[in-house]
């Protein structure tokens, strides 16, 4: 009997139990869109070089990167290289170059949990970095092609897009243990957390959906089909104060404008082809996103619609990040006269 007790406590106890209900949950519904796509804009180039800072390794793919605003870490995908960089943005230098991530994508630094986690497709795992020594904390084996990271605060809970698995991997940041697998019916894109809902929302890009979970249920609890104006949905932004959801469609080239509170597509954009990582200087009301195609599509967030400031292009230019204390936009690129640098640039508008 007071074994049953105490279970019953840690139970009532458990942040997964008491914490906030993911608020999107409902029927599936359909969202449409029914007015044109502008065109490209043809006007000045709304970024201005700072500087090319070399990089370790090969002259090879990078993917995703993830800024530790306390620490002014920024944490680079090298995934050509299986190398994790790491770059002092206040010191403007490489301070780690990691090895031991084989085709590494996906890459979130949550300093909640002193931890920074790491998709390395090649091992078909999630690797698990001390954010203080930066050491391997451990490997989490389990999914096919790992990618976007996400992170639950309140269920202290990791999400893991699994790609080419049509899943999404759930870790307990506590143990690091693999607590469940999430199918999703399609191949998975970017997994987001938005703050405002307490949701997951994943890009589900074979069937043109959003997924939405509940990160204490772990449960898809809501399905949002996008117009096909929107297609094969990838990288997603969450702008939770403002309850809106960006979110670029690989195969349309254009950017949906979703508001999470009506579910309804307010605009649809041009972006470079290809579009992958979207980034954000909410202080400044800038988007930023990146395509395979080289082009950094810029744009500003005006009472809740987007104005188009213009286009960036550079060579592979499909990842971008954004130190919003500085509004410094960082662009790794693969190959810059035989050699990977980390381009920096600020808005041309900006001193």
């Amino acid at each position: 009997m007071l074994t049953l007790t105490l279970i019953a406590l840690t139970l009532a106890a458990s942040p997964r139990m008491a914490g906030p209900v993911c608020s999107l949950a409902g029927p599936p519904v359909d969202v449409r869109w029914s007015g044109a796509v502008p065109l490209a804009p043809t006007g000045d180039v709304p970024l201005r070089l700072v500087s090319d800072i070399a990089l370790p390794g090969s002259a090879s793919r990078f993917d995703y990167q993830s800024l530790e605003p306390g620490s002014g870490r920024l944490f680079i995908s090298h995934m050509g290289a299986g190398q994790l960089v790491v770059f002092d943005v206040r010191a403007g230098r490489v301070v780690g170059n990691l090895d031991g991530f084989p085709t590494v994508t996906g890459v979130l630094a949550v300093p909640a949990e002193h931890r920074v986690y790491a998709s390395a497709t090649g091992d078909h795992a999630v690797v698990v970095v001390d954010d203080s020594t930066l050491q391997v904390v451990t490997r989490v084996p389990g999914p096919r092609f790992p990618d976007g990271i996400a992170y639950a605060p309140e269920e202290r809970r990791i999400f893991v897009s699994d790609e080419s698995g049509r899943r999404d991997f759930v870790l307990d940041a506590v143990t690091n243990a693999m607590v469940a697998q999430i199918e999703l019916g399609g191949e998975a894109g970017n997994t987001q957390y938005d703050a405002g809902s307490h949701c997951i929302l994943v890009a589900v890009q074979t069937a043109n959906q959003l997924a939405v979970i509940d990160p204490a249920t772990a449960q898809i609890v809501r399905r949002i089909t996008l117009d096909r104006a929107v297609r094969h949905p990838h990288g997603v932004y969450i702008h939770a104060p403002h309850r809106l959801a960006f979110i670029a469609g690989e195969e349309s080239a254009t950017l949906g404008v979703l508001d999470l509170r009506t579910l309804q597509l307010r605009q649809v954009v041009p972006v470079g082809s290809d579009p992958d990582v979207l980034a954000s200087d909410p202080s400044r009301g800038r988007l930023y996103v990146a395509a395979e195609s080289g082009i950094v599509a810029v744009f500003e967030e005006r009472d809740g619609s987007l104005v188009q400031l213009g286009w960036y292009r550079a060579p592979r230019a499909h990842s971008v990040a954004v130190d919003p204390t500085t509004h410094r936009i960082y662009l790794p690129l693969a190959d810059v006269g035989g050699h990977p640098v980390l381009r920096v640039m600020m808005p041309s508008d900006f001193h």
